[in-house]
């Protein structure tokens, strides 16, 4: 079998691919089970919505800049519960818009992506889904801070 870094696998890799190598990673790591059960329902979430974005052309970060192509540095943007929250109501307000919003990105060619895996685990954080105005508990935030610090170390090759 081949070995793949992480960044050829965020480019070109499917889901599941992307998610075995982050879990191999996780399964090597020596941090507590609790960061490691955590961190990956976090990347499949992430990942359930930069996928089609990568599959349309359309990748960009927190700030609405585009991107060419996904990389570790982009994936890890998205890690922080507040852009998280931010990319959801973009995205949210794409699908029913059908073109989207709030970026630098000027496109006619849109297709509506599932937010089902992520508002799911928003809402698992007390993100609320309904109104982008209400905050979120700041342990929550917290916590994902931990996570991205795991999520750095496996996409960065260091576990």
């Amino acid at each position: 079998m081949i070995l793949h870094s992480m960044d050829t696998l965020l480019k070109s890799g499917d889901q599941p691919a992307i998610l075995a190598a982050i879990a191999a990673g996780l399964e090597r790591s020596d941090e507590a089970p609790f960061w490691r059960q955590k961190s990956l329902p976090l990347c499949e979430a992430i990942l359930s919505v930069l996928i089609p974005l990568r599959e349309q052309n359309l990748l960009f970060d927190p700030e609405g800049n585009p991107y060419l192509k996904l990389t570790s540095e982009l994936f890890l943007r998205w890690c922080d519960l507040y852009s998280l929250k931010i990319l959801a109501f973009t995205l949210a307000k794409s699908n029913d818009l059908g073109t989207l919003v709030r970026t630098k990105i000027s496109t006619d060619a849109y297709k509506p992506i599932d937010l089902e895996i992520l508002g799911k685990y928003l809402s698992s954080y007390n993100v609320n889904l309904e109104n982008e105005m209400v905050d979120f508990p700041k342990t929550n935030y917290n916590l994902h801070i931990g996570m991205t610090s795991l999520i750095t170390k496996i996409l960065e090759g260091k576990i």
